[in-house]
């Protein structure tokens, strides 16, 4: 079996790196995805969905040198969805997705300032 999932988003915060004690980096960062529509009644509506993204090694050095909150991104990799009860007792969900390609939108410092001149070309994509 094989899934894939490709989103196109806005990060909501800037990247964490963190490294395994065997000295993996990984990086994660929350991505929201818009969806707009007009209703039945001529309403125009919006829905936010959040991932909350994972990337490894080389890419997740990558992400965590450019990327910063705000900044537009697509993203493809695998997705796995989790559901828990909150100490409330509400119903709670996360979608999780393991990176593996990455492609910077937007162009040089949208987003974070940067336009750091080794920053990677616009829209080029970064695989896993």
């Amino acid at each position: 079996m094989y899934q894939r999932i490709v989103i196109v988003g806005n990060l909501g915060d800037d990247p964490e790196m963190r490294f395994t004690p065997s000295g993996v980096p990984v990086t994660t960062f929350p991505v929201a995805v818009n969806r707009r529509w007009t209703d039945g009644n001529g309403e125009v509506r919006e829905k936010t969905t959040w991932f909350r993204v994972t990337a490894w090694r080389k890419l997740a050095e990558v992400c965590n040198q450019y990327l910063s909150k705000g900044r537009p991104v697509l993203v493809e990799g695998e997705v796995e969805a989790s559901a828990w009860l909150d100490g409330q007792g509400n119903a709670r969900a996360t979608l999780e997705l393991t990176a593996r390609n990455v492609r910077f939108l937007g162009g040089r410092g949208n987003g974070s300032g940067s336009g750091m001149p080794t920053e990677p070309a616009e829209d080029e994509d970064i695989p896993f």
